[in-house]
């Protein structure tokens, strides 16, 4: 039987770390306009679960973002799409 499941944004079988998959494909979004400037990210566990990974690697994704500057964190507020 073949397998049925669609390959997603996240490849742990491809020579490249998860984290910066994850930091691509949300970047890719936010290029797209899926995600607008003023937009809030879900939570990170919220997005563990959404792409399969860990919280570590959402973690590690968000601060891959911030420093390309594509996202803003606000301590208790959450994190959001630069305008």
């Amino acid at each position: 039987m073949p397998d049925e499941r669609v390959a997603g944004p996240i490849d742990a079988t491809r020579p490249a770390y998860v984290y910066m998959q994850l930091a691509d494909h949300v970047a890719a979004r936010i290029e797209a306009g899926a995600l607008r400037p003023g937009a809030r990210l879900p939570g990170e566990r919220d997005l563990a679960e959404e792409y399969g990974v860990a919280i570590g690697t959402v973690r590690r994704a968000t601060r891959e973002l911030r420093d390309r500057g594509l996202l803003v964190t606000l301590p208790a507020k959450g994190t959001f799409v630069t305008p």
